[in-house]
């Protein structure tokens, strides 16, 4: 009997074991800091007020997946401490936890294993024009840079607006981290709806959101092309830029010519549209007016624009920008009747197709799955639903006002979908699946990173 248990814990832990799976490894790693700040947040010595274990939970894994809903006012419920926790949550979700593992082992030894870089395949998609160890300290550097310049910035406004030295200094170190690793988490109770007519906070957040959801591929790649070790900047970063350009453009026009000026504000409204458009596109999830307000049809653009999200390899969550660039080019293929499938007169592989199908057939039936769920087990409208269940899955945060007022039941949900978000949809049905991706097929230097 003894044997046959142990036979049984034995080849239930292979299944787990890293060269069997780089995917669950990611997802087993995600989950442990998710547990670890969990186990932090749920200390009464970091609390103001009493919490329940369900909204520590709730906010451990909204930390760690960068998605910044929240069932619980931060500022009021958590003391410095406990902010601190899940600030620190939101830097190792922002950037990766295998990412700052992997620069200490360069740091300190030059090197880099052969299952680090596994797992960094795993957890950024690269395109083969970038090497793994240019890429990890282009990650590292550019953080610490730009919520450096951040932190800065933000001091000098909240100071100009009236605020404390001592408090300034750490809503601005805090601000600035969530800010550029599209995190959402913020210590003011209405976001910065107090701040929808300052120019200059509303610059720093847009700057430090759209740095972060670029993502470090295109970092990485115009380094590259600044220091002369590529001719031309990649195909992916293309496809980031202009697709990126062209939904926020897209996104700041219809806000501004649809919504009502009483709510984006008559004296800033062009800027309000573009805040918020920026804010689904990035996932950075601020906001700067009552999202609960808007009308039917803006909740349905922003919705659609936190489904999309960004880049890859960077801190926004989505769908990715390049999945659906690589899912028009299969319908344009289609309708044209083209034998090859092309974007920008550019080929793209069939194994990279594969993976944009596959994404979006995933991240598409969650988002119905999950709504239905919610429908049954909750009261709110469709519409509040749909655009909570898009907001975690997209690792987003923006929210019509109903995440507080969620069951246990549906907060459960939104923690399952804020988790999925961060490891990836695809990365999460490998691990649960116990299978590796095939990565032994090498990919021309011109495809696309999905």
């Amino acid at each position: 009997m003894e044997n046959k248990t142990y036979k049984k814990i034995s080849n239930w832990y292979r299944k787990f074991q890293i060269s069997k799976s780089p995917q669950m490894n990611l997802v087993w790693g995600f989950f442990l800091y998710t547990l670890i700040g969990f186990i932090l947040l749920s200390i009464p010595f970091f609390h103001k007020t009493d919490i329940s274990f369900l909204d520590n939970l709730f906010i451990s894994t909204s930390a760690i997946s960068t998605t910044g809903l929240v069932t619980i006012s931060v500022f009021d419920s958590y003391n410095f401490f406990g902010q601190f926790v899940i600030m620190a949550l939101i830097q190792i979700g922002g950037i990766g936890y295998m990412t700052l593992t992997t620069y200490y082992l360069l740091f300190t030894t030059k090197k880099i294993t052969h299952w680090h870089s596994k797992l960094i395949g795993t957890e950024f998609t690269l395109p083969n024009t970038i090497q793994i160890k240019d890429f990890i300290k282009s990650v590292i550097v550019f953080t610490l840079i730009m919520e450096t310049i951040g932190a800065i910035l933000f001091y000098f406004a909240f100071t100009n607006s009236g605020m404390g030295s001592l408090k300034a200094i750490w809503f601005s170190i805090f601000h600035s981290i969530s800010s550029f690793c599209t995190a959402g988490f913020g210590l003011f109770n209405d976001g910065f709806e107090s701040y929808q007519d300052n120019t200059f906070i509303n610059t720093i957040i847009s700057v430090l959101a759209i740095s972060g959801s670029l993502g470090f591929i295109v970092i990485t790649d115009l380094w590259y092309r600044i220091r002369g070790k590529s001719k031309e900047i990649s195909f992916t970063t293309k496809i980031i830029i202009y697709g990126f350009l062209f939904l926020l453009f897209l996104g700041t026009l219809l806000i501004y010519t649809t919504e009502s000026s009483s709510i984006l504000g008559s004296n800033s409204s062009l800027m309000t549209s573009f805040f918020q458009a920026m804010s689904a596109m990035t996932t950075v999830g601020f906001n700067t007016i009552p999202i609960g307000e808007l009308s039917l049809p803006i909740l349905l653009l922003i919705t659609f624009l936190m489904y999309i999200g960004a880049s890859p390899s960077g801190t926004a969550g989505g769908m990715k920008i390049t999945t659906l660039t690589a899912m028009l080019s299969i319908l344009k293929s289609r309708l044209f009747g083209q034998k090859k499938i092309t974007f920008l007169n550019r080929l793209i592989p069939f194994e990279r197709i594969y993976v944009a199908t596959s994404t979006f057939m995933l991240y598409t039936s969650l988002i119905f799955l999950f709504s239905f769920l919610l429908s049954y087990f909750e009261n709110f409208s469709f519409d509040s639903i749909l655009f909570e269940v898009a907001s975690a899955l997209g690792t987003v945060g923006l929210s019509t006002g109903i995440t507080g007022d969620l069951t246990n039941v549906g907060k459960i949900l939104i923690i399952i979908l804020m988790f999925i978000g961060r490891v990836g949809v695809l990365t999460f049905g490998f691990a649960l699946l116990q299978q590796n991706e095939n990565d032994s097929k090498k990919i021309r230097t011109d495809d696309l990173a999905v």
